[in-house]
C-alpha cells in the first residue's frame, strides 16, 4: 500500500492494470450472458471456457517473449493499444447483424488473442514493477495490486450484472476497449517519467536455454523448487475444492445449505475473495517474520482442514476455512514471487515467473478433473483422495522445513 500511495509512477502503472481488469470482467459477463442465450448454450460456454484457459498454459512462452523485449514499456503500451482495437472490433461485430455462431466464433478469437496479449503483458509487468518500486518492496506492491484486483473483480461482477440490464453487449465491449486505451495512456505517462532505463542490453538466450538457466538458478535456492511444486498441489486443491463444495452442497442440502443453495455458494465465493484480498494486501506485513516454509505449511494445513469440513458436511465451517485458505495461499504466493525476484537474474525473470505460473496452472485442471471424476462415482472417495494429496503436501513441507530449519533464512 505504501508503494501505491507514495510512488506516483507505480500508482499510475497499477491503476492502468486495475482499470483494464475491471473492463475485462464487464465484457466476460456480457459474453457469457450472450452465449447462455444461444440454442446450443452448453457448447458455446464450453468454447469460451477453453479459449479462456489455453492462454494461461502459454505463460511460459509469453514470459520468454517478454524477456526478449528490448523496450518493455513501449511493448506494454502497444499491447494495451492492440487490446483496445481488438475489443473495438468486438463492439462493431456485436452491433452488426452477423449470424450468431459466426459472431460467437469471431468474438472467441478476439478474446483469445486479447488473452494472449494479456499473458505477454503479465510477463512485462513483473520486471517493470521491480524497476518502479525496487525488489525489496516488490512483494508489498504486488500484494496490494493483487488484493485490490480481487476486490475490483467482486465489485465489477455486481456492477457488470447491473450494466447488462441497461446496456447492450456492444456498449460493454466499447467500455472494455476504453479501459485499455486509458491503461495505454497511463503506461505511456509512466514511461515518459521513468525514461529508457528498462531497455534490455543483453540478448536473451534461446527458449530452452533460458528455461534451463531458470531451473538452475531456482535450484541454487535451497527448497525453492520443492516449494513451487508443493504450492502447485495446494493451488490445485484450492481450485478443486470449489466444484467439490458445490457437489457436496447439492448432496447434503439439509445439513449444509445456509438460507438457500445459491446464497451458500455466493457466501462461500465472497468469503474466499475477501480472504484472498486480505492475504494479498496485508499478508506481507502480517507474515513478515514467518519464513516461507512455515507459511506454506500453514497453507497446506488450512487446505486439509477445509476439505475435512466438507467431509463433515458443515457449510459455515467450510466457508470460514475456505476464506482462511485463500488468504494464506495469496500471502505465500506473493512471498514466493518475492523470493524469485531477489534470486533470479533480471534478464530471465519474466521467463521464470511464466514457468512458475504454467506449473501452477497445469496442476489445477489435472487434480480438479481427477477429483470431480471420482466424485461422479463416490463423493466420499473424492474427498478422501483430495485429503490424501493435502496430507502428502503437508508432510513434504514439514520434512523440508525440518531439514532446512537451521540454514534457511527467512523469505
Amino acid at each position: 500500500m505504501n508503494s501505491f500511495l507514495n510512488n506516483k509512477n507505480f500508482r499510475r502503472f497499477a491503476t492502468g492494470g486495475l482499470l483494464s481488469a475491471a473492463g475485462d470482467v464487464f465484457f466476460y459477463l456480457a459474453f457469457m450472458t450472450y452465449a447462455s442465450q444461444m440454442h446450443n448454450y452448453s457448447l458455446a460456454i464450453s468454447l469460451i471456457a477453453i479459449s479462456e484457459a489455453v492462454p494461461k498454459f502459454l505463460e511460459i512462452f509469453a514470459g520468454y517473449l517478454a524477456d526478449k523485449s528490448n523496450h518493455k514499456f513501449r511493448s506494454i503500451v502497444l499491447t494495451a493499444l492492440l487490446r483496445c482495437l481488438l475489443y473495438a472490433l468486438a463492439a462493431l461485430l456485436l452491433a452488426s447483424k452477423v449470424d450468431q455462431w459466426k459472431l460467437l466464433l469471431a468474438i472467441i478469437t478476439i478474446n483469445f488473442l486479447s488473452d494472449l496479449c494479456g499473458s505477454y503483458s503479465s510477463g512485462l509487468i513483473v520486471p517493470l514493477v521491480v524497476d518502479l518500486v525496487g525488489q525489496d518492496n516488490f512483494g508489498e506492491a504486488e500484494g496490494f495490486v493483487s488484493g485490490t484486483k480481487q476486490i475490483i473483480d467482486v465489485l465489477a461482477q455486481f456492477a457488470g450484472a447491473g450494466l447488462i440490464l441497461v446496456l447492450s453487449y456492444a456498449a460493454l465491449a466499447w467500455i472494455n476497449s476504453l479501459t485499455f486505451l486509458i491503461a495505454a495512456v497511463l503506461f505511456a505517462l509512466v514511461s515518459r517519467k521513468t525514461g529508457p532505463v528498462h531497455a534490455t542490453t543483453n540478448k536473451t538466450p534461446a527458449f530452452w536455454q533460458t528455461m534451463r538457466q531458470a531451473y538452475q538458478q531456482t535450484q541454487k535456492q535451497s527448497g525453492l523448487l520443492t516449494i513451487i511444486l508443493v504450492l502447485a498441489v495446494i493451488n490445485a486443491s484450492l481450485t478443486a475444492i470449489e466444484p467439490l463444495f458445490s457437489i457436496t452442497l447439492a448432496a447434503h442440502k439439509n445439513s449444509m445449505v445456509i438460507l438457500s443453495y445459491s446464497f451458500t455458494l455466493a457466501l462461500t465465493n465472497v468469503a474466499a475473495a475477501i480472504g484472498a484480498a486480505v492475504g494479498s494486501i496485508f499478508g506481507q506485513k502480517i507474515f513478515c517474520s514467518v519464513n516461507i516454509f512455515n507459511l506454506a505449511s500453514l497453507t497446506a494445513l488450512s487446505s486439509l482442514l477445509t476439505t475435512l469440513s466438507l467431509f463433515y458436511h458443515n457449510g459455515w465451517l467450510t466457508a470460514a476455512w475456505f476464506s482462511l485458505l485463500a488468504a494464506l495461499a495469496s500471502a505465500v504466493s506473493i512471498k514466493m514471487t518475492q523470493w524469485l525476484v531477489t534470486s533470479v537474474d533480471r534478464q530471465i525473470l519474466a521467463s521464470t515467473v511464466g514457468l512458475l505460473n504454467t506449473i501452477l496452472m497445469a496442476a489445477s485442471p489435472l487434480i480438479t478433473t481427477l477429483v470431480t471424476t471420482i466424485s461422479s462415482l463416490s463423493l466420499t472417495w473424492a474427498i478422501i483422495s483430495l485429503l490424501a494429496l493435502e496430507v502428502a503436501a503437508l508432510a513434504v513441507l514439514i520434512a523440508l522445513n525440518q531439514r532446512l530449519r537451521l540454514s534457511q533464512p527467512n523469505k
